[in-house]
C-alpha cells in the first residue's frame, strides 16, 4: 500500500476515495435518496438515525448519496438542516451530484446552494457503485 501510495504520489494521481472516515464500522450502509418526496427525505434520515441508534456511530458508516430530484434534500433551504447536522455531528456522510447540480443550474439558471456539509461527488450513481464495491449495503427507503 505504501508503494501505491508513493507511486500515486510521484504520477500525481489520487488515490480512491475511502468511504468512512469510521474505521471501527462493523456495517457499512449506502442510503439512496433520487425523490423529490418529503416523506421519503425525512424516511430516509430517520433510517439514518436508526442505524446509528441501532449500532452505535462507532460500529456503523453511513453515507446519503442524493441525486436527481432527491437533491433537494441537501438544498441550504431545506427544512431538515437541524436533522442532517444531528447525523452529521454522528459521523453520517452526505454526498451530491455533480450532474444533478449542473442541470438543476441550467434550469434555474445557477447551480443551487447546498448544505455546507454536502460533498459534491461526480456522479450519485457512481458513487453509489464504488461504495457497493467496498461492500457497502444499498437501501432505498
Amino acid at each position: 500500500m505504501l508503494l501505491a501510495f508513493a507511486t500515486c504520489l510521484l504520477l500525481g494521481l489520487a488515490l480512491p476515495a475511502i468511504a468512512s472516515d469510521n474505521p471501527f464500522a462493523e456495517e457499512h450502509v449506502v442510503l439512496q435518496i433520487s425523490d423529490n418526496d418529503p416523506s421519503k427525505q425525512t424516511l430516509i434520515l430517520n433510517v439514518a438515525n436508526n442505524l446509528l441508534n441501532h449500532y452505535g456511530p462507532d460500529r456503523v458508516a453511513v453515507e446519503v448519496v442524493a441525486f436527481g430530484p432527491g437533491l433537494r434534500l441537501l438544498f441550504e433551504n431545506n427544512t431538515n438542516q437541524d436533522r442532517i447536522q444531528a447525523l452529521v455531528d454522528q459521523g453520517v456522510r452526505f454526498s451530491a451530484c455533480a450532474n444533478t447540480l449542473t442541470g438543476m443550474g441550467r434550469i434555474i439558471g445557477h447551480p443551487p446552494d447546498l448544505n455546507p456539509h454536502a460533498q459534491i461527488v461526480d456522479a450519485g450513481v457512481v458513487r453509489i457503485m464504488e461504495l457497493q464495491q467496498q461492500d457497502y449495503s444499498l437501501i432505498k427507503p
